[in-house]
């Protein structure tokens, strides 16, 4: 374990947490009753968010590693510190170690996620999240899947999928695909002689792969997938991409248009991140989401 860099990860408190009902009493009566009702009940621990389950999975990382934090959560909110109480009461509740903050007092915490050296933006907000893209933070949308926490049922191994195009790389091939069809793209991925530029997830992908060389591969706590629509022949480019990127993916699926649902559930995967919203609303009632709002599918 020679490596001495560190994750980081900034967090919506909105994502950590379930603030529906006080986020509801914000849309409805206003700043000062959101106010008002979340200092009364700053004392009554917050029950899990939507992304609680993968920021309490990756702090045990940590528990690996002697005398030192290879892994660090950061939460970037919108509330005031005033109101942001009950988060850092809650947090402590929970037991989940996050010591750096910034509360933000309404306004959006992206601008912060680079002085902060954060590598993955996870927020309820997609504002908060393009701004952070557009900063060249890798970042997602977690998407709600009505009060259900799938991270709390997987002991064991953190397991993230991720899409390839506009997702681990660029939208190049993406937008070929768009505007002239699937033979067009075909015919571009075997001609192509240059391997596919990085998209907003490729710096991210790189620091987990450093955290898994750390450990021997069988003894790794995070185990990766790559689940694209892509198929033989337009594969042989993202092999050659990752190659020349150094980067190890675990497991490759290459699905030619298939439903990623059942192979995500099999894969066991705690989080998948996508930038196409049809493929979130798949997967979002069995499998925590994250949805990239990035390239030509969301312009």
């Amino acid at each position: 374990m020679k490596n001495k860099s560190k994750l980081i990860i900034g967090i919506s408190s909105r994502a950590l947490f379930n603030l529906d009902q006080s986020h509801e009493i914000y849309e409805k009566e206003g700043l000062e009753s959101y106010r008002d009702y979340q200092i009364a009940n700053e004392d009554k621990t917050l029950e899990p968010g939507e992304a609680f389950g993968l920021v309490k999975k990756i702090l045990e990382i940590n528990n690996l590693y002697e005398n030192r934090k290879r892994i660090e959560v950061i939460l970037l909110s919108r509330n005031t510190s005033d109101t942001g109480l009950r988060i850092r009461n809650s947090i402590e509740s929970h037991g989940l170690d996050i010591s750096r903050a910034a509360f933000c007092g309404g306004e959006s915490p992206h601008r912060y996620v680079k002085d902060f050296g954060v590598h993955l933006f996870l927020s309820s907000s997609m504002e908060d999240v393009k701004l952070a893209i557009d900063s060249n933070v890798a970042a997602a949308t977690i998407i709600s899947q009505d009060g259900q926490n799938n991270f709390l049922k997987n002991e064991g191994q953190l397991k993230i999928a991720f899409d390839g195009d506009a997702v681990i790389f660029s939208d190049d091939s993406e937008k070929v695909f768009h505007e002239k069809g699937l033979n067009a793209f075909i015919e571009n991925e075997v001609t192509a002689t240059s391997n596919l530029k990085e998209g907003p997830f490729k710096s991210f992908l790189v620091e987990l792969n450093d955290i898994q060389n750390d450990f021997d591969i069988n003894e790794c706590p995070i185990r990766t997938a790559l689940v694209t629509a892509r198929s033989a022949p337009s594969d042989k480019r993202v092999i050659r991409t990752l190659r020349e990127w150094g980067v190890r993916i675990d497991e490759s699926l290459f699905l030619g248009g298939m439903s990623k649902k059942d192979f995500l559930k099999s894969f066991q995967a705690d989080i998948f991140f996508d930038d196409q919203k049809k493929h979130i609303i798949d997967t979002q009632k069995s499998i925590a989401s994250g949805h990239v709002p990035y390239g030509i599918k969301n312009n």
